[in-house]
């Protein structure tokens, strides 16, 4: 067989990136000296890492960050915030993943809540685990449509209980009807001790509770998430703190 006819064959098979490595090995006298294992295993390398690339590049697409470009190193341990810094690579590692615990970011509105979030969950993409970002009354609206539309199953397991880390942000601002309540107790219960969530709220677990239609919705929902947590606050000791306002960001 030609070496035409084997870079066909290989991209036949959708195996371009090793195609062109070997088509560059045909050309490339430094390789011609190396043994025929050597120069296979260097093509098999080039092909793994651009599947892994495509794949993480698939990971972070379809995950939806608010903030894609968050990143965990770029994260601000500014005296004013009290953030810790050894808190926040010890998350990232996303050992709470493997384990299936939460993570509840409390902080007021400002204080870069969702930069953290969307921080923890591109470390989580670069780890290949599914992430899925999503604001809360994004989330129930959708599970509204869903619902009208008859796939409601079919929406509720795919965008929301198969990623492994699913970040809700804007979680419990206002208070829930009886619908989404019940919405959110088949979603919680779905994910418990299977997955893990990331909720962003500007009110601690105390406060949360009032938001729900009843009393043993949200007793059911709070138990669920509290005890398999990690809490992290972003506190100021400035109370005009804002990292808006520390990056222009909203800056009039």
């Amino acid at each position: 067989m030609t070496h035409e006819a084997t870079i066909q064959q290989l991209h036949a098979m959708r195996l371009s990136t090793m195609a062109d490595a070997y088509a560059h090995q045909m050309h490339d006298p430094a390789i011609q000296d190396l043994s025929f294992s050597e120069r296979f295993s260097m093509i098999v390398d080039v092909e793994y890492r651009q599947r892994k690339d495509n794949r993480l590049k698939r990971l972070i697409q379809n995950a939806h960050f608010e903030l894609p470009h968050a990143h965990i190193a770029d994260v601000n341990y500014t005296s004013r915030r009290k953030l810790n810094r050894e808190t926040v690579h010890r998350l990232a590692e996303g050992s709470y993943i493997d384990q299936h615990h939460n993570i509840i970011i409390l902080g007021a509105a400002g204080l870069g809540k969702t930069y953290l979030a969307c921080a923890l969950g591109m470390a989580a993409c670069h780890q290949f685990y599914k992430v899925r970002y999503i604001r809360l009354p994004n989330l129930l609206g959708d599970l509204a449509v869903a619902r009208g539309e008859g796939i409601y199953r079919k929406v509720m397991k795919q965008q929301f209980q198969s990623p492994s880390l699913l970040i809700i942000d804007e979680w419990l601002l206002v208070s829930l009807t009886e619908t989404e309540s019940q919405d959110l107790l088949n979603l919680i219960n779905s994910r418990h001790h299977r997955s893990s969530t990331i909720f962003c709220s500007q009110f601690s677990p105390q406060g949360w509770h009032g938001k729900f239609s009843q009393s043993p919705l949200a007793d059911s929902i709070l138990d669920r998430i509290v005890h398999d947590s990690y809490t992290v606050f972003l506190e100021s000791a400035d109370e005009e703190f804002s990292m808006r306002e520390l990056y222009g960001i909203n800056k009039a």
